[in-house]
Protein backbone atom coordinates (compact mmCIF):
# COMPACT_ATOMS: atom_id res chain seq x y z
CA UNK A 1 0.00 0.00 0.00
CA UNK A 2 0.85 3.84 -0.44
CA UNK A 3 2.53 5.08 2.95
CA UNK A 4 1.06 8.29 4.23
CA UNK A 5 3.29 10.66 6.67
CA UNK A 6 1.66 13.64 8.37
CA UNK A 7 4.39 16.18 9.18
CA UNK A 8 3.06 18.82 11.96
CA UNK A 9 4.97 21.95 13.33
CA UNK A 10 3.31 20.18 16.53
CA UNK A 11 3.34 16.57 17.13
CA UNK A 12 0.15 16.66 19.24
CA UNK A 13 -1.18 17.90 16.09
CA UNK A 14 0.10 15.12 13.94
CA UNK A 15 -0.45 12.49 16.05
CA UNK A 16 -3.98 13.45 16.33
CA UNK A 17 -4.62 13.66 12.46
CA UNK A 18 -3.18 10.24 11.93
CA UNK A 19 -5.29 8.40 14.66
CA UNK A 20 -8.70 10.03 12.48
CA UNK A 21 -7.21 8.64 9.45
CA UNK A 22 -6.05 5.24 11.18
CA UNK A 23 -9.07 4.64 12.06
CA UNK A 24 -10.61 5.73 8.61
CA UNK A 25 -8.21 3.03 6.59
CA UNK A 26 -7.60 -0.57 6.72
CA UNK A 27 -6.36 -2.12 9.74
CA UNK A 28 -2.34 -2.61 8.33
CA UNK A 29 -2.23 0.93 6.27
CA UNK A 30 1.32 2.51 6.72
CA UNK A 31 0.66 5.72 8.45
CA UNK A 32 3.05 7.73 10.48
CA UNK A 33 2.86 11.18 12.46
CA UNK A 34 5.89 13.26 12.60
CA UNK A 35 6.18 17.05 14.16
CA UNK A 36 7.89 19.22 16.51
CA UNK A 37 11.40 18.92 17.66
CA UNK A 38 13.63 17.03 20.11
CA UNK A 39 13.51 19.50 22.49
CA UNK A 40 9.62 19.43 22.44
CA UNK A 41 9.38 22.74 20.61
CA UNK A 42 6.94 23.41 17.56
CA UNK A 43 9.02 23.12 14.38
CA UNK A 44 10.08 20.37 11.38
CA UNK A 45 13.00 18.01 12.00
CA UNK A 46 14.02 16.73 8.74
CA UNK A 47 15.88 13.73 10.34
CA UNK A 48 12.13 12.81 11.88
CA UNK A 49 10.93 13.46 8.98
CA UNK A 50 12.90 10.99 7.23
CA UNK A 51 12.66 8.18 9.42
CA UNK A 52 8.62 8.27 9.32
CA UNK A 53 8.88 8.13 5.65
CA UNK A 54 11.05 4.71 6.04
CA UNK A 55 8.68 3.54 8.38
CA UNK A 56 5.62 3.88 5.88
CA UNK A 57 7.67 2.75 2.78
CA UNK A 58 6.39 -0.31 1.56
CA UNK A 59 7.51 -0.21 -1.71
CA UNK A 60 4.41 2.00 -3.25
CA UNK A 61 5.42 5.36 -2.65
CA UNK A 62 5.20 7.80 0.10
CA UNK A 63 1.95 10.75 0.10
CA UNK A 64 3.57 13.67 2.74
CA UNK A 65 0.59 15.69 4.31
CA UNK A 66 2.04 19.35 5.68
CA UNK A 67 0.67 21.99 7.66
CA UNK A 68 1.94 24.98 6.97
CA UNK A 69 4.64 26.84 4.67
CA UNK A 70 7.75 25.83 6.00
CA UNK A 71 6.68 22.29 6.63
CA UNK A 72 6.50 22.05 2.67
CA UNK A 73 9.96 23.69 1.98
CA UNK A 74 11.51 20.46 4.63
CA UNK A 75 9.21 18.29 2.63
CA UNK A 76 10.28 18.99 -0.81
CA UNK A 77 14.34 19.64 0.52
CA UNK A 78 13.55 16.01 2.07
CA UNK A 79 12.95 14.86 -1.76
CA UNK A 80 15.71 15.17 -2.80
CA UNK A 81 17.77 13.65 0.08
CA UNK A 82 20.58 11.31 -0.99
CA UNK A 83 19.11 8.21 0.79
CA UNK A 84 15.74 8.93 -0.12
CA UNK A 85 16.13 10.23 -4.06
CA UNK A 86 15.36 7.08 -5.81
CA UNK A 87 12.23 6.62 -3.68
CA UNK A 88 8.90 8.29 -5.00
CA UNK A 89 7.87 10.66 -2.51
CA UNK A 90 4.85 13.42 -2.70
CA UNK A 91 3.42 16.28 -1.15
CA UNK A 92 -0.24 16.19 -1.31
CA UNK A 93 -1.36 19.90 -2.38
CA UNK A 94 -4.39 19.47 0.23
CA UNK A 95 -5.69 20.13 3.64
CA UNK A 96 -3.89 18.11 5.79
CA UNK A 97 -6.69 16.55 8.63
CA UNK A 98 -9.13 16.08 5.27
CA UNK A 99 -6.65 15.23 2.86
CA UNK A 100 -4.86 12.25 5.21
CA UNK A 101 -8.39 11.06 6.11
CA UNK A 102 -9.35 10.31 2.22
CA UNK A 103 -6.04 9.37 1.52
CA UNK A 104 -6.14 6.36 4.15
CA UNK A 105 -9.15 5.57 2.52
CA UNK A 106 -8.32 5.48 -0.76
CA UNK A 107 -4.94 3.93 -0.39
CA UNK A 108 -7.01 1.34 1.64
CA UNK A 109 -8.13 0.51 -1.57
CA UNK A 110 -5.39 -0.16 -2.94
CA UNK A 111 -5.38 2.78 -4.95
CA UNK A 112 -2.03 3.89 -7.20
CA UNK A 113 -0.47 7.07 -5.92
CA UNK A 114 -1.78 9.50 -8.58
CA UNK A 115 -5.26 8.29 -7.86
CA UNK A 116 -4.65 8.84 -3.66
CA UNK A 117 -3.16 12.45 -5.03
CA UNK A 118 -6.09 13.30 -7.09
CA UNK A 119 -9.25 12.42 -4.77
CA UNK A 120 -6.83 14.08 -1.52
CA UNK A 121 -6.81 17.66 -3.76
CA UNK A 122 -10.85 17.47 -4.33
CA UNK A 123 -11.21 18.06 -0.65
CA UNK A 124 -9.90 21.33 -1.18
CA UNK A 125 -13.05 22.37 -2.95
CA UNK A 126 -15.51 21.21 -0.43
CA UNK A 127 -17.54 23.63 1.42
CA UNK A 128 -17.86 23.35 5.52
CA UNK A 129 -20.57 25.95 5.46
CA UNK A 130 -24.25 25.51 3.49
CA UNK A 131 -25.70 28.87 2.21
CA UNK A 132 -28.85 29.74 2.92
CA UNK A 133 -31.34 31.30 0.20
Amino acid sequence: MVGIVIVSHSLKAAEGIREIAVEMGKPGQPIAATGGCDDGCLGIDLDKVERAIEAVDEGHGVILFVDLGSAIICADMIKNRRKLHEKEICIADAPVLEGAVIAAVEASLGSSMEKILEVAAKVKDISKIQKIN
